[in-house]
């Protein structure tokens, strides 16, 4: 049997509330040439039977369970060894994708092949996946690996990335389970460009208590190590400036209060 071209790739951990609807994004999609892998972290709510359901009736879900709860890194490190596709569409259990998302990357991907990962503008949702916001991304490479000393250069359940770079930097580090996108992201562009379409590919959705949602001191601090470590081991120049940011960033956490720092990065950003 020929090979999908396309390994979608969704970890879940208690999402029983909507990865019903983030799976039928997925299997509603215009493009038809994937494989759907999801990989549950060990839930301890419905998730897993959700998932068993609609694996029952589309067998292009490949459906696997952790045995003890893994953490997002190894979560995703599993299901990367278990892709067969030439591209890897990253999807996260409580977002919706855009059914002509995939289309569109592996369109961009087919003609681009110096690019090695592509993410694409998101639209920030509340629980209903009613818009909330828009937030939209650079397509230039030059750009997107200025500012990864700053912010993500991805919305990072909107990505795609070739899998023989994504083994080939194995995959995500599983030291920095609250920040493994941004390690990652420095791994694979040793490998190529970055680019990012300028069309919405997901609902992001906003949901108060999940990981990605709360304002964590742990998962900013992770994020700065994870950029000095990319300069000292993969050997990327930070600018000045940037070490300054990264610095006062570093003392601002333990000294602005969380509602007022997550204002101020809002208010930037936007600007």
């Amino acid at each position: 049997m020929q090979s999908p071209l396309v390994s979608v790739l969704m970890p879940a951990y208690n999402a029983e509330l909507y990865i019903g609807e983030a799976i039928e994004s997925i299997l509603n999609q215009t493009f038809k040439d994937f494989e759907f892998i999801i990989v549950d972290d060990a839930s301890t709510d419905k998730t897993w039977e959700t998932i068993n359901k609609y694996a029952k009736k589309d067998k292009r879900i490949r459906a696997y369970q952790n045995k003890k709860n893994l953490k997002i890194s190894l979560t995703l490190n599993k299901g990367i060894k278990a892709t067969k596709g030439k591209y890897i569409a990253r999807m996260d259990a409580d977002d919706w994708s855009y059914p002509y998302r995939l289309n569109k990357q592996v369109d961009f991907m087919e003609n681009n092949p110096e690019v090695v990962i592509c993410g694409g503008t998101m639209n920030i949702c509340d629980s209903r996946l009613r818009i909330l916001a828009k937030r939209e991304y650079p397509k230039d490479n030059d750009r997107l690996k200025k500012i990864i000393f700053r912010h993500s250069p991805f919305c990072h359940p909107s990505v795609i990335y070739r899998t023989d770079i994504a083994v080939k930097v194995k995959g995500y580090f599983d030291q920095y389970n609250c920040a493994e996108d941004i390690d990652f992201y420095f791994k694979m562009g040793q490998h190529g460009k970055f680019s990012n379409l300028s069309i919405p590919l997901i609902k992001y959705r906003t949901v108060p208590g999940s990981i990605s949602h709360r304002y964590e001191k742990r998962q900013e601090i992770v994020t700065i190590q994870s950029r000095f470590y990319a300069v000292k081991k993969y050997g990327y120049k930070m600018s000045f400036f940037d070490k300054i940011y990264n610095c006062l960033q570093y003392i601002s956490i333990f000294i602005i209060p969380p509602v007022v720092k997550i204002w101020l990065f809002n208010k930037l950003r936007n600007s």
